[in-house]
């Protein structure tokens, strides 16, 4: 997956545990869980933007785009 999730270090940037997040944004800590791991398919704009509001940070900081983990079941551009 070419996406990574770097919630991670965010929280440890903002010396937040993951339950602290969990609750002020209203998630399951479970949910913060699998988004830190990057066991999920997506996010909601909602919640992407209740994680930057608590952790003073935007989108970008929390995930990047590395080229060369694409799949490559996808079709090439250019």
């Amino acid at each position: 997956m070419p996406i990574i999730v770097n919630l991670d270090v965010m929280l440890a940037r903002r010396k937040m545990r993951s339950k602290e997040l969990a609750e002020r944004i209203g998630i399951t800590e479970q949910n913060v869980s699998l988004l830190k791991s990057g066991r999920v398919k997506g996010v909601r704009f909602d919640t992407l933007a209740r994680i930057c509001e608590v952790l003073r940070c935007q989108p970008g900081d929390i995930l990047e785009y590395r080229r060369g983990n694409e799949d490559t079941t996808l079709p090439e551009t250019a």
